[in-house]
């Protein structure tokens, strides 16, 4: 069984956000595996543990910065990486969902996948669209927010988290796609015997042109047309006195809100 594991590198500030035109300005910024995608490793890895002649690729839309993240991957137990990239992306303020997914969908074909995981939503953007653009772009069956995941044979018996508490239980067809949701597993910690083979395990780059003969295939469908903070319109209104007076106020204000009875 081969099972590939899409993984996004997530950028945390140590300090202020600081901004740059249309673009964050990244020097104070450290860089991590995104939470999300540290379960769908893990979720790939205890299924290859359990299957025979298993095996788990990871592949990244990243700059060269991110080997040491990809890396940390490999040392959990990832069997290859796969990073792609290219010059086009250098000067796009973001790569959007369907971007990504074109992107990854050129990796999949030449791999012929019976699973693909991904995390639910990257930290950076939450966008949490890729899993389900990525499954629409290569054609496989698809279930979000994965809270359990069984196979039997090529189906996989899944629970998935819906709203307000509720769970729904579905069988998927293989070949599929799955977004992870946190908390299905618990991510290994990475050996330090892992740590060093990972250093010597196959990892892969890829341009554009390894991907496709048409230049104009990975343009992206969205334009960034402003970046700022977002203003806040509310006011803060503090209530002195007593207890007792302190209560009459706020219920003098829910009733003029039209929250109040009478």
């Amino acid at each position: 069984m081969r099972i590939i594991v899409a993984i996004t590198e997530v950028a945390t500030p140590d300090d202020t956000i600081e901004f740059s035109d249309k673009s964050i300005t990244e020097s104070n910024f450290t860089y991590g595996l995104n939470e999300w995608d540290e379960y769908a490793i893990e979720e790939a890895i205890q299924i290859s543990e359990s299957t025979a002649n298993s095996d788990v690729i990871s592949v990244t839309i990243a700059p060269p910065r991110a080997e040491k993240t990809i890396r940390m991957a490999l040392a959990k137990g990832v069997t290859k990486a796969i990073r792609v990239w290219d010059p086009q992306l250098e000067s796009s303020p973001f790569v959007d969902p369907r971007l990504k997914a074109k992107i990854l969908a050129k990796v999949v074909s030449t791999l012929s996948p019976d699973i693909i995981l991904t995390g639910v939503q990257s930290s950076n953007d939450c966008w949490g669209s890729t899993g389900v653009a990525l499954a629409a772009e290569v054609g496989f069956n698809w279930a979000t927010l994965v809270t359990d995941l069984e196979l039997s044979g090529d189906v996989a018996h899944v629970r998935r988290e819906l709203e307000n508490g509720v769970d729904e239980l579905a069988e998927v067809t293989l070949p599929a796609v799955f977004t992870i949701q946190t908390g299905i597993n618990e991510p290994r910690y990475a050996s330090l015997r892992g740590i060093k083979q990972a250093q010597q395990k196959e990892l892969d780059t890829l341009s554009f042109s390894d991907l496709s003969t048409d230049p104009n295939e990975f343009r992206s469908d969205i334009n960034l047309i402003e970046f700022s903070l977002p203003t806040s319109n509310s006011t803060i209104q503090y209530f002195e006195g007593t207890p007792k007076e302190q209560a009459a106020q706020i219920a003098t204000v829910i009733k003029d809100l039209g929250f109040g009875g009478g």
